[in-house]
């Protein structure tokens, strides 16, 4: 019998947060974050990390300790959800893993292994040059005609994922998606049952457009500022949505109601990509965002005989 790991994803301001505290309590559960920006340190704001009054006491795993201007691959992530996992299941509990970054949760509900890559920084450094003087176009291009299956799962103007596209193939001759395919030979090691919460269209960006002036009014500007300050400069975790928004802002590219507007539509696309994803995933068991917390977390319990 393989231990059970309850995953909840979904779109973001779904609510996966609410429902997985309230899980957590009634399953004797810890949670094991799930999100590729709340990973960050001083990063708050924009990433909708809980506070620790949201917690509510259960304990959460893999927030708030990478550092800004640090590397942190889908590789380091598997390593460190798994320790997590097993330090959770070791004390009797339930591991839940949460979060909207569809790589984190399949790299360990498919158990795709990711082999350890040198990467070249002088590559890293010219394609981050090339991008500050001619813009992503070209690069996003490029990384379609080596990828075209990794990029239809991105954003043109995800900068992050496109140079990771382009140094995978620089470093290793292999595409991301020949790799993702070659890793996923491992067994599974639990019993993942997993759970995707959702809304009608309308709903979603209401709450998406709501959530980004709440971020706004909490300090969002000020968060980004005291960054940059205290790196000295936008680390590459600035190219996350909503802070690179408010750097354009900043740099006087974008007026304050561009930038809201701007973020507030690149969530509203990225909540669609992030739908697309965990669609794919034929063992989803969708869950009604209209539904009560109570209902929800009935129906997990049922599919999960807990």
């Amino acid at each position: 019998m393989k231990d059970k790991v309850i995953v909840i994803c979904g779109p973001t301001a779904s609510g996966k947060t609410a429902l997985s505290i309230e899980l957590a309590k009634k399953v004797n559960g810890e949670i094991v974050s799930a999100d590729s920006m709340q990973i960050y340190k001083d990063m708050n704001i924009g990433t909708a990390k809980p506070t620790i009054e949201e917690m509510q006491g259960i304990k959460h795993y893999l927030l708030d300790f990478v550092s800004p201007d640090e590397r942190y691959s889908v590789a380091d992530y598997k390593i460190d959800a798994k320790k997590a996992i097993k330090e959770i299941v070791e004390k009797g509990k339930i591991p839940i893993i949460v979060g909207g970054t569809g790589l984190y949760v399949d790299s360990l509900i498919y158990e795709i292994e990711y082999p350890n890559i040198e990467f070249d920084e002088n590559y890293r450094k010219e394609l981050e040059e090339q991008v500050r003087k001619e813009g992503l176009d070209k690069l996003y291009e490029q990384a379609k005609l080596i990828d075209p299956q990794a990029v239809e799962k991105i954003s043109k103007n995800d900068t992050k994922r496109i140079l990771r596209i382009l140094e995978i193939y620089h470093a290793t001759g292999k595409t991301k998606t020949q790799q993702e395919i070659e890793s996923r030979k491992k067994e599974v090691e639990y019993d993942y049952k997993v759970f995707a919460l959702n809304w009608n269209r309308e709903t979603l960006y209401e709450r998406i457009n709501k959530r980004v002036d709440i971020m706004i009014e909490q300090g969002l500007i000020e968060e980004v500022e005291k960054i940059s300050r205290k790196y000295n400069k936008f680390p590459t975790a600035m190219q996350g949505l909503g802070y690179k928004e408010v750097v354009e802002y900043l740099e006087g590219f974008l007026t304050k109601e561009e930038m809201i507007e701007k973020i507030k539509k690149e969530t509203r696309h990225y909540a669609k990509r992030q739908l697309t994803w965990f669609r794919k995933n034929k063992q989803t068991i969708w869950l009604k965002g209209e539904d009560s917390i109570q209902k929800n977390i009935e129906i997990i319990l049922h599919e999960f005989s807990l």
